[in-house]
């Protein structure tokens, strides 16, 4: 599988982007997807994931009433809509994948996705 994140910019606080993740190589039926971000000097960290089979999202506590994951099935395709973005969210931003429909104790974690995209930068800035 082979991932291309796209949708990164220059915005200001308050502000909304919307970051896509095409995925290609094979059609996604059971994967789970994952969005992480690394800010700097910061460690990576998990931002949003969604099961492709069901599409149950899961969310980081920071970003949880402010970004939205979704899925389009027909384009391979995932998004994760920003809102009310803030300079703590600048960050290049990475989409994953996992050949697994991952449980909830795990879907967090970077370690079980297997596929990483190149990451697209976010910077929030007045």
């Amino acid at each position: 599988v082979q991932l291309q994140a796209s949708g990164g910019g220059l915005v200001q606080p308050g502000g909304s982007l919307r970051l896509s993740c095409a995925a290609s190589g094979r059609t996604l039926s059971r994967e789970t997807m994952g969005w992480f971000r690394q800010g700097p000097g910061k460690e990576r960290e998990f931002v949003a994931a969604i099961r492709w089979s069901g599409g149950n999202t899961f969310y980081a506590a920071s970003v949880k009433d402010r970004f939205s994951m979704s899925r389009n099935s027909a384009q391979n395709t995932v998004y994760l809509r920003m809102s009310n973005l803030q300079p703590e969210d600048t960050a290049v931003y990475y989409c994953a994948a996992s050949e697994l429909s991952l449980i909830a104790s795990e879907i967090r974690k970077s370690a079980p996705y297997n596929y990483w995209g190149q990451g697209t930068l976010v910077t929030v800035s007045s």
